[in-house]
């Protein structure tokens, strides 16, 4: 169903439950009455007449702009806007968006994981497919700036699709962009010092949520943005006095104690790929930080095989083509069994009189006849 090209009074779905609520609506999940088996997401707004100078709050055209400038490319890792439908009353204005329909989001999900944790191999297709979403975004040229598990919705079938595009924007690198973003959890550093920031604020949430999906909890729990930064710091140290944005309104001074302090083993459960592209997301520094196209070059999402071709793990590589790690059957192919093999000949695995049928008895027995004749 393709997106409409204006905004109508037509309503064509059947609703069938609310499955969420927010400041300004509710979302529900509803059905196309022509396909009982089309299932969508429908987040409906009411606005009272005069809330806004246009009836629609600036929040809510944004996400509209934003997801029909990607809604061409039908990225796998985005959510669909499917149509737009409004209708008016002399109170109120009811602006409703449907959507694909997803059937959970990660922050359900996660809650639903055992004790022991997501396999590795979950955590590497997760993360492929959110920093795929975000460098699909971030080229061209949008910032989600919400990011967090509760804005990525997860498909029974494990496709990531991120969605939430009230706080996006379409930004140029000569724009000066609002701080009131981002879940304070998930929220760059940058953002917090009140300083400029770009596409690597999502970069920074990517990372939290990272980590999050090891822990099964967030990474950095601050109650106000200072304790937020706080937080940052004492995970990845208070970075130096020339790094500090110069337009902050908050002294470096402030968080000195905190320099050096960072936690040496972040997360028990992480593998040292894993650990490498955390703190390459998380960097204090925008520049510093990976972008979300760098991010899906880490060695870390590359398969065992292709992850072990990288300089790092050269030696281990040569390791893997050892017997150790093959069948018993091949492994007794390797030269090293060759010997080893030839061995089983040996008369000592033989029965006594197969034994002495061996060159090595034939020639002491000879010997033995050349001492003793006259």
């Amino acid at each position: 169903m393709e997106a409409s090209n204006a905004i109508t009074g037509s309503f064509d779905y059947e609703i069938l439950a609310e499955i969420g609520e927010g400041a300004y609506g509710k979302v529900y999940k509803a059905r196309h009455l022509k396909n009982k088996l089309n299932f969508v997401a429908i987040k409906k707004i009411k606005l009272e007449k005069g809330a806004d100078r246009n009836g629609v709050p600036t929040f809510m055209i944004r996400e509209v702009a934003v997801l029909r400038k990607i809604n061409t490319f039908d990225h796998p890792n985005i959510v669909r806007l499917l149509d737009v439908c409004a209708s008016c009353s002399a109170q109120e204005l009811d602006l409703t968006l449907v959507f694909e329909y997803i059937d959970l989001d990660l922050a359900s999900y996660l809650k639903s994981v055992p004790e022991c944790g997501l396999p590795r191999e979950k955590i590497r297709d997760v993360m492929w497919q959110l920093l795929s979403g975000l460098d699909f975004l971030h080229t061209h040229m949008v910032i989600h700036r919400d990011l967090k598990p509760e804005n990525i919705l997860m498909s029974s079938r494990g496709r990531i699709k991120v969605t939430d595009f009230g706080l996006a924007r379409l930004y140029s690198f000569n724009m000066a962009l609002t701080p009131e973003v981002v879940t304070l959890w998930y929220r760059a550093p940058e953002i917090l010092l009140y300083s400029s920031y770009l596409s690597s604020v999502d970069v920074w949430s990517a990372g939290c949520v990272f980590a999050e999906l090891h822990l099964l909890r967030p990474l950095l729990c601050g109650y106000s943005e200072l304790h937020q930064l706080k937080k940052i710091f004492e995970f990845i140290g208070a970075p130096p006095q020339e790094e500090w944005p110069e337009n902050s309104p908050l002294q470096h001074r402030s968080f000195w104690s905190e320099t050096g302090t960072h936690t040496q083993n972040p997360i028990a459960n992480m593998d040292e790929l894993g650990k490498d592209l955390l703190l390459k997301c998380l960097c204090f520094k925008p520049m510093k930080r990976l972008s979300a196209a760098e991010a899906l070059e880490h060695p870390y999402f590359k398969t065992e095989t292709e992850a072990l071709e990288h300089p790092y793990f050269k030696t281990e590589t040569e390791a893997l083509e050892h017997p150790y790690f093959k069948s018993e059957t091949e492994a007794l192919e390797h030269p090293y069994f060759k010997t080893e093999t030839e061995a089983l000949e040996h008369p000592y695995f033989k029965t006594e009189t197969e034994a002495l049928e061996h060159p090595y008895f034939k020639t002491e027995v000879t010997s033995r006849v050349v001492e003793v004749w006259p």
